[in-house]
């Protein structure tokens, strides 16, 4: 199964026109921000290859981002550790969502969202798409942005905090990290409010 227009389309038949598909990267890491996409591919220039980004090699991926940006709509935000700790990972993950939305260059009149919720506060018209990274071209084009780009963060908080394994786990709770959260304890970068690291700050 791969990807299609056929959710795009669908809304062009109700008379919309800048379709945007999002997605969002990130949930699980103990540290680092959640991040989103939000992508207006043009209809006569789709990217060859699309598809969930986790089904794609690194390689694919990074020729993917470079032509998406060339052809499409792009707008990539995140929610921080704080606004994770703050409300929760779902709630941070739908406000980055939002953010995405809203950076797009031109308004989107329509969005196609992956999961199985509308974020709070969104009033633009929106349909979600259970794994729609695997369903939408537009959708698994935002899954590749969002991926590379918080990617990128999670390198570059690798150098500022070395020893977690952030440059391969990207923050996710590997043995190399759950070590490290051992024995160096937790950067302003973890997720406070997650199980595991609350669990290491706060021991008896």
């Amino acid at each position: 199964m791969t990807p299609d227009f056929t959710f795009e389309r669908a809304a062009e038949a109700q008379g919309y026109s800048r379709i945007a598909g999002v997605d969002e990267v990130g949930r699980g890491p103990l540290a680092g921000p959640v991040t989103a996409a939000a992508v207006v591919l043009d209809p006569e220039n789709i990217p060859e290859g699309l598809n969930d980004s986790k089904k794609l090699t690194k390689k694919a991926r990074t020729r993917l981002y470079d032509e998406i940006m060339q052809v499409a709509d792009v707008s990539i935000a995140h929610a921080t550790v704080e606004e994770i700790d703050e409300h929760n990972i779902l709630r941070a993950s739908h406000i980055a969502m939002v953010r995405a939305l809203e950076g797009l260059k031109t308004p989107p009149d329509y969005a196609l969202i992956d999961g199985n919720m509308i974020p709070r506060g969104l009033a633009l018209p929106s349909q979600t798409i259970v794994k729609g990274d695997s369903l939408s071209q537009s959708i698994s084009a935002a899954s590749i942005m969002a991926k590379i780009c918080r990617d990128c963060v999670m390198l570059s908080l690798a150098q500022q905090h070395p020893g977690y394994g952030w440059e391969t786990n990207m923050g996710y709770g590997s043995k190399k990290h759950m070590d490290a959260l051992q024995k160096l304890g937790a950067t302003p970068h973890h997720r406070r409010s997650f199980k595991p690291v609350h669990n290491i700050l706060y021991q008896e």
